[in-house]
């Protein structure tokens, strides 16, 4: 944050809370950029044939993961991963259940995730152009972001 959101002047670096923070110069404005991590939801959607893992328009070509979105103000974490399921999926969401939470700091996000189990036919949203169906038996989590709470669900069945 270069400039105050409230009175347009420059920010300044300085360590608030033990932390170095951007803040107005004007004592008497007083804004500190606390740049606090975005919540997101992440969710592990199980249908019969599998789970499924989708591609981001911006994405590397061969980039899949599970479904993710931003969670809403005001909005239950629980709902969003179910709402995000339908947007995203055009699927019908059952009984979403917590993983866990986990960090994704290069990203500034805390990721809650989610497993439920989802049954219809898959139609992408626009933000996505491309699915495919892992089943379980083969699924394999890699070493950071949603791939966290993929290797514990994976876990869960040992």
């Amino acid at each position: 944050m270069r400039y105050c959101p409230l009175c347009g002047k420059a920010t300044v670096a300085k360590i608030v809370d033990q932390r170095e923070r951007q803040i107005c110069p004007d004592a008497g404005c007083g804004f500190i950029f606390w740049n606090n991590p975005t919540p997101v939801v992440a969710v592990i959607v199980e249908t019969p044939s599998g789970v499924v893992l989708a591609h981001h328009v911006s994405w590397p070509e061969k980039a899949f993961s599970i479904i993710t979105g931003f969670l809403e103000a005001g909005e239950d974490p629980k709902e969003a991963a179910v709402r995000e399921t339908r947007e995203e999926l055009g699927l019908i969401p059952e009984s979403p259940t917590l993983i866990g939470v986990y960090p994704f700091a290069r990203s500034n996000q805390v990721i809650l995730a989610y497993h439920l189990f989802a049954q219809g036919e898959v139609h992408l949203n626009d933000e996505l152009d491309a699915y495919k169906i892992i089943p379980r038996s083969r699924m394999k989590a890699w070493s950071f972001g949603t791939g966290l709470a993929v290797a514990d669900w994976l876990a869960s069945f040992n």
